[in-house]
């Protein structure tokens, strides 16, 4: 005898009911149908169509609640659920159902594992038995949804969600379907796949896509000797101060209330955001908007 047909849209005939369901059969199989769902009663011996799965009590189940993820169809879940010796959970819409994206196509390190809250691109897949499997979208599918970047998108900040970890970066989508990278030089900690993360866009490729940074702008890193040095930087019409760490600690203090070492400090900081460089007589700053620390 075949397996049940799960994972598709069927049409089946109501042959009983109870308190709570309707049952409808084809090809000798018997389907639940919830009569909280219902608008109107079905008529024995007429016909429901609708979504046919097994739900987690491993009953056949049709819903008319018609999930956007399907076979052959991707959509975005969210995960409910983790076991380590299968795989996570993902609710797509199913009443009594979320679909298992399997361990065997999660990252190794189990610690970029999604969690609960996180969001999969996944469509249906079933088995040899013909039970349904979440499966993650590939590179592929998010190249077919996405969009080109337009310039103006430098300097803005998306929110965005993981698909891919990579050794070369990490690999998100936003919300507006653009394509995105952030370098692991851009993050402080490699994100989970699934998770959404809060970015800025640092530079606009020429395909479109977009490379992106999760730390924050260098400044807002700084104490307040750092970023009072930098003021006085951004004021100056030609962006050069006449110091730097050889100058005499008598005209620092003069110049911007500190000692020599509070400066040497400040310029220390300033150096490791890569915001000024060190010219004859003194320090100049350097032209970017998107440096970060």
């Amino acid at each position: 005898m075949t397996n049940p047909t799960v994972g598709e849209i069927i049409k089946a005939q109501v042959t009983d009911e109870n308190d709570a369901y309707f049952f409808a059969q084809v090809d000798g199989y018997t389907y639940e149908v919830d009569k909280l769902e219902l608008e109107k009663p079905l008529k024995l011996g007429g016909f429901v169509t609708g979504f046919a799965y097994e739900n987690e009590n491993h009953k056949l189940q049709i819903t008319k609640k018609i999930p956007t993820v399907q076979k052959d169809s991707y959509g975005w879940g969210t995960v409910v659920a983790t076991r380590h010796d299968l795989g996570v959970f993902v609710a797509i819409g199913l009443p009594n159902k979320d679909l298992v994206v399997s361990l065997d196509d999660l990252p190794t390190i189990t610690t970029l594992w999604p969690q609960k809250g996180d969001r999969l691109m996944v469509a249906m897949k079933s088995d040899s038995k013909g039970r349904l499997w979440g499966e993650i979208a590939q590179q592929s599918i998010f190249d077919a949804v996405s969009r080109r970047a337009p310039e103006e998108m430098k300097s803005k900040k998306v929110k965005a969600t993981v698909y891919r970890n990579k050794i070369a970066g990490t690999l998100i989508v936003t919300e507006e379907y653009y394509l995105g990278f952030i370098h692991p030089s851009q993050r402080y900690d490699e994100p989970r796949l699934g998770q959404v993360v809060d970015a800025r866009v640092i530079g606009v490729r020429e395909d479109g896509s977009l490379n992106l940074s999760v730390k924050p702008l260098a400044y807002k890193t700084m104490d307040e000797d750092a970023q009072f040095l930098l003021l006085q930087l951004q004021r100056r019409a030609d962006h050069f101060l006449p110091f730097n760490d050889k100058s005499a600690p008598e005209a620092i203090k003069k110049q911007f209330g500190f000692s020599k070492s509070q400066f040497k400090r400040a310029l220390g900081h300033l150096y490791k955001a890569r915001l000024i460089t060190q010219v004859d007589q003194g320090i100049q700053l350097v032209e970017s908007d998107d440096t970060t620390n």
